[in-house]
């Protein structure tokens, strides 16, 4: 009987995720809506080609933090922390 139960929960294991894959689920789950940056070249740069003014921000160099930041490199990068 334990058998037959683990099959039958099986099976309709099976036949929800066959009818949920074959009609379109989720097909409705979207939103339209408005875009209220639209033409703000703050956010989509002068042209269709150019980055956002945004992405142009540079900010100063902090020498003191490059020896953190090789370090870190290091560990996350180096040929040890591949798994090879």
């Amino acid at each position: 009987m334990i058998c037959m139960k683990g099959l039958l929960n099986k099976g309709v294991f099976l036949l929800v995720v066959g009818l949920l894959a074959s009609c379109d689920y989720q097909k409705y789950n979207t939103i339209r809506q408005r875009d209220y940056r639209q033409g703000d070249k703050y956010v989509y740069g002068p042209g269709l080609d150019s980055p956002a003014v945004q992405t142009k921000r540079q900010y100063p160099a902090r020498p003191e933090l490059a020896d953190r930041t090789n370090k870190i490199r290091q560990k996350l990068f180096s040929q040890g922390s591949q798994g090879n």
